[in-house]
C-alpha cells in the first residue's frame, strides 16, 4: 500500500485546468474597473493598485440613525414573527438562483420559515435595500473567499440585488466554485472565491484513491486565492465545515498534532484550535500584504448546521418548521466555541494594523447566535440531491430564507464603518 499527498493523472489534469481558470481570473480582476474592458499590459496590476489608493472618499447614502445603531449590538437579539413583510425575492424572481437552494421547487411546502425577522435587542436591523447596498460599493471590488457556505451567502446576496439589477455573469468556474458577476450601471464587481480551508490542504491518496484524510499546513495560506487580494477593496472570509474531518496538522513543515485520528503518538487537537490558527495565517497575510493596504476585511462568523439524530452521512435530518427560543439553544457548545476562535483572531489583526499605522480595516459579521436558532433553515431533504444519495442538507440554507438575514448585517456593518463619512 502507498499513500501519497498528490494524486496522479486525474489530479494533474485538474490542476493544470485550475491553474489556467486561475490564470483568467487574475487577469480579469487586474485588468480594468470595468470587466468588459479587457486591456492586458504589464503594468496594469501597478496601475489598478494605484487607481485603487487614489479613490475619492466612499460617499454613502445618508443613514441619520447611525449613531442610535453604533450603541447598538446586531448580533444580540432574537426572532420575531413577522406576517406583513414579504421576502424581497421569491424562489421565481431571482434569476441567479441555484437550485440546490430552491427548496420549494423541490417539495417544500411549507412557508413559515421565510416569516420571521431578526430583532436586535436594542434597536431595528432595517431590511436590505440593494439600491444603497450598490450605492455603498459603486466601483468597488467585493469578494467572498470561503467554502460552499460562502457561496451560498453570495447567492443569497445575487437574489436580492438581482431585484434592482440583474448582473452580467462573467466568468464561472470548475463546479460553480468560483464566480464573477458585475453590475454594470454601479460599476461594481461580486465575486466568490472557493478556499475550504483559507490554508494549504492536501488530501491523503492511498493506492489512487481519495482518504477524505488531509494534511493542514496551518501557517501557509493558499495562493489560489491569496493572489487577488491586492486588486479588491472588500474581503469576506469564513470557513470552518471542512476541518471536521481527520486531518494532521503541521507548523513550519512539522507534525504539531492531529484531529480525530485517535493516535497514541500524535497530540490530539480539535477543530477550534485548527479554525483560529488558520484565521490567524489569514489575517495575518492579509496584515503583511503591502499592495493592500486600506483593504477591508469582514470574517463571517461560524454558520452552524441542525442534523438532529445523525450526521450528514449516517441518517442526519433537519425538518423542523419553527426557530428556538434563546433558551432553547446552547452558547456554551462547539458552535459558540468556533465562533470565539474567529473572533478572537479578527480582533488581534485589527489590533496589529493599528499599531502598524496602515489602513486597513476589520470587522465582524456575526451570525452564529441568529442562526443557532434557525434549525428550520436548511434545505433537508428538499435539494437536488441525487448525486448524494439521499443524504439531507442540514449545512447549507434555503433561498429565500433566515439566510437573507446575513446581508441585512452586512449592510448595516458597512454603513455602521463608514459612519463619519456620512453626510
Amino acid at each position: 500500500m502507498t499513500v501519497k499527498a498528490a494524486s496522479s493523472g486525474a489530479s494533474t489534469w485538474f490542476l493544470l485546468s485550475a491553474l489556467v481558470a486561475t490564470l483568467i481570473y487574475v487577469v480579469f480582476l487586474f485588468c480594468s474597473l470595468n470587466p468588459f474592458s479587457l486591456i492586458i499590459n504589464p503594468e496594469s496590476i501597478d496601475n489598478h493598485v494605484t487607481e485603487k489608493n487614489n479613490r475619492s472618499t466612499l460617499v454613502i447614502v445618508p443613514d441619520h440613525n447611525v449613531n442610535e445603531k453604533n450603541k447598538c449590538d446586531l448580533f444580540k437579539g432574537h426572532w420575531v414573527p413577522d406576517l406583513t413583510a414579504a421576502p424581497l425575492y421569491t424562489n421565481l424572481s431571482c434569476p441567479t438562483l441555484p437550485d440546490s437552494k430552491n427548496c420549494a421547487k423541490h417539495g417544500r411546502k411549507d412557508v413559515d420559515y421565510m416569516n420571521w425577522r431578526w430583532k436586535p435587542q436594542e434597536c431595528e436591523l432595517p431590511r436590505f435595500d440593494s439600491k444603497i447596498f450598490l450605492s455603498m460599493l459603486r466601483s468597488r471590488r467585493l469578494a467572498f473567499i470561503g467554502d460552499s457556505i460562502a457561496r451560498n451567502h453570495i447567492d443569497s446576496l445575487l437574489c436580492l440585488l438581482s431585484q434592482d439589477q440583474t448582473p452580467m455573469e462573467f466568468y464561472r468556474g470548475f463546479e460553480d466554485r468560483d464566480m464573477v458577476y458585475y453590475f454594470p450601471s454601479y460599476d461594481f464587481t461580486l465575486m466568490v472565491y472557493w478556499a475550504n480551508t483559507l490554508i494549504i490542504a492536501n488530501e491523503r491518496v492511498v493506492n489512487g484513491s481519495r482518504t477524505g484524510v488531509f494534511d493542514l499546513h496551518l501557517d501557509k495560506v493558499d495562493d489560489y486565492w491569496a493572489i487577488v487580494l491586492p486588486a479588491l477593496d472588500y474581503l469576506i472570509i469564513s470557513d470552518a465545515h471542512w476541518f471536521f474531518r481527520k486531518s494532521y496538522l503541521y507548523e513550519g513543515g512539522e507534525l504539531i498534532g492531529c484531529i480525530y485520528c485517535d493516535e497514541s503518538n500524535v497530540t490530539q487537537l480539535d477543530v477550534p484550535f485548527a479554525v483560529g490558527k488558520a484565521f490567524r495565517s489569514t489575517l495575518e497575510f492579509i496584515n503583511d500584504c503591502e499592495e493592500c493596504d486600506g483593504l477591508v476585511t469582514l470574517l463571517r462568523t461560524f454558520s452552524p448546521s441542525h442534523f438532529e439524530n445523525g450526521f450528514w452521512n449516517t441518517g442526519g435530518y433537519c425538518n423542523r418548521t419553527g426557530p428556538y427560543s434563546e433558551k432553547q439553544v446552547n452558547l456554551n457548545g462547539y458552535e459558540w466555541e468556533l465562533r470565539n476562535s474567529q473572533v478572537k483572531e479578527i480582533e488581534r489583526a485589527r489590533n496589529i494594523s493599528a499599531k502598524r499605522g496602515n489602513k486597513n480595516r476589520y470587522e465582524i459579521v456575526d451570525i452564529t447566535r441568529a442562526m443557532i436558532m434557525r434549525p428550520d433553515g436548511h434545505p433537508g431533504s428538499h435539494w437536488n440531491n441525487k448525486n448524494a444519495h439521499g443524504y439531507d442538507d442540514c449545512a447549507h440554507w434555503c433561498l429565500p430564507g433566515p439566510i437573507d438575514v446575513w446581508n441585512d448585517l452586512l449592510m448595516a456593518v458597512l454603513q455602521k464603518m463608514e459612519g463619519s463619512t456620512l453626510d
